[in-house]
């Protein structure tokens, strides 16, 4: 491919964004449509609440943990070629799911192939978005972050329409073109002519190793250990969003199957879904924009905190009642926190890293996510089996949200209370310094001793 270098903040800047919105949408968005096929997964496969959530799970989990993977190709091949390889591996993943004949095949096409594709795209996205805007950047991802809210509205939608003329086969077969849209808003992603030089060395001069030696020192540099150790806000905000996710991806879920257990149609319950994305459509925009003017640019995180504070409240509301009335209300309550998540979840990061770091610390933070992303669902599933009530579903989701907001309010209020005492001290000592140079200036300068003329006579005694 041709190597044209463009510039940062110029007129294909805004091109990239429509690419990665549109990417966004496809890949985060695509997961809150899984609750749409989840009764007819279950009655196909004679699987439990546990083992159907695996299939979501693992694609969720997947699509975090290839953050380290895709550091490696963005750093040797660039985002472009990183983007559009992960259309075609979602694309192979969910036409070959249509062809699964069991769970097992299900969790390692549709979940591990498409949820590694969507991995390759979404976050090569990210990282491309990243370098092509600096000024802009706040409001850049602001607006990408609303691709997933359109991908939010439009993917349950079609998933209702294509479930009933051609089953979760062909609707997955389907799927497997819609995703190869990911290879076109990839080959607009040209290189981008950077200002700083990469900070990791040429490879011809990294000196003679051991095996094991190379590889530990690789896998350190691309999965940002020593960010995470020696940045504190890293460190809390990475640990933060870890326990966050342990409850922020049940709803996604378990959303639609609550509706339908307590009697609402088919329909509507698929509406409750793409009620969330329409409300985030305007939402995630605004939200971006505020928190992007000069006033808020030190506080962005409290902002991020408490949209997960309100997320964790809100779904108290289905405890409540089910009736789908009070269910759209809850759906556009948790529309609001989930807006404030979306839009500022990597503008944080970005605040807080440096961008020659983002890459490899984008992909330690979406490898520590999968843990809980991973284990949450099948945790709620199995909770489910065994109380047989969505409630304590919600309660869950509502503890660790909750739980982590506490901990990152907690954690930030301290660290910036530190780091003001530290430039207090930093003054306090340059004000002593200033004192004690005026002081030494303001002594008396000492005086040469004045000429002693002395006579001597020489008489002849």
């Amino acid at each position: 491919m041709p190597q044209f270098q463009e510039q940062a903040e110029s007129r294909w800047s805004w091109v990239v964004l429509l690419a990665t919105l549109v990417t966004q949408g496809l890949t985060l968005g695509f997961p809150t449509c899984i609750g749409i096929f989840f009764a007819d997964l279950q009655h196909d496969f004679q699987a439990s609440n546990s083992e159907t959530s695996w299939f979501p799970s693992i694609m969720i989990s997947v699509l975090h943990a290839g953050g380290p993977i895709c550091s490696i190709l963005v750093e040797y091949f660039g985002c472009r070629v990183t983007v559009m390889l992960g259309g075609v591996l979602a694309s192979l993943g969910m036409v070959a799911s249509s062809f699964s004949y069991s769970l097992s095949q299900l969790y390692i096409t549709a979940g591990f192939i498409t949820g590694l594709g969507m991995s390759f795209s979404f976050q090569g996205g990210i990282t491309a978005l990243g370098h092509y805007f600096s000024y802009h950047r706040t409001q850049a991802n602001a607006l990408a972050s609303a691709g997933v809210s359109i991908g939010t509205t439009l993917w349950p939608l079609l998933s209702r329409y294509l479930l009933e003329v051609f089953g979760w086969r062909g609707t997955f077969l389907i799927f497997g073109g819609v995703f190869l849209h990911c290879c076109i808003c990839g080959a607009v992603m040209r290189p981008v002519s950077l200002k700083t030089e990469s900070i990791y060395p040429p490879p011809n001069k990294v000196p003679a190793q051991g095996c094991l030696l190379t590889c530990a020192q690789a896998l350190r540099r691309r999965l940002a250990f020593d960010v995470f150790l020696q940045n504190q806000g890293y460190r809390f905000y990475t640990l933060g969003i870890v326990w966050m996710l342990m409850g922020f991806t049940v709803p996604h879920i378990f959303l639609v199957p609550f509706a339908l257990s307590h009697n609402v149609e088919e329909d509507k319950a698929a509406w409750l879904i793409s009620i969330i994305g329409f409300s985030n459509i305007f939402l995630r925009p605004m939200t971006g924009v505020v928190a992007g003017w000069s006033i808020f640019a030190g506080h962005r995180v409290y902002f991020f905190i408490l949209a997960i504070l309100l997320n964790g409240l809100s779904n108290l509301i289905c405890v409540i009642s089910a009736d789908f009335s009070v269910l759209v209300f809850y759906c556009l309550v948790y529309s609001i926190s989930m807006s404030g998540i979306g839009a500022l979840m990597f503008q944080v990061l970005m605040d807080i890293v440096p961008m020659d770091r983002f890459s490899s610390a984008l992909g330690l933070f979406t490898i520590l996510e999968s843990i809980p992303v991973l284990i949450s669902p099948p945790l709620a599933g199995l909770l489910l089996d065994t109380t047989g009530k969505y409630s304590y579903l919600f309660y869950m989701s509502s503890f660790f949200l909750i739980s982590a907001a506490l901990f990152l309010g907690l954690s930030f209020f301290t660290l910036k209370k530190k780091e003001k005492m530290m430039d207090r001290a930093k003054e306090i000592i340059a004000l002593e310094n200033d004192l004690s140079l005026r002081s030494i200036e303001d002594l008396p300068v000492p005086q040469p001793p004045q000429a002693v003329t002395y006579v001597t006579y020489v008489t002849s005694v």
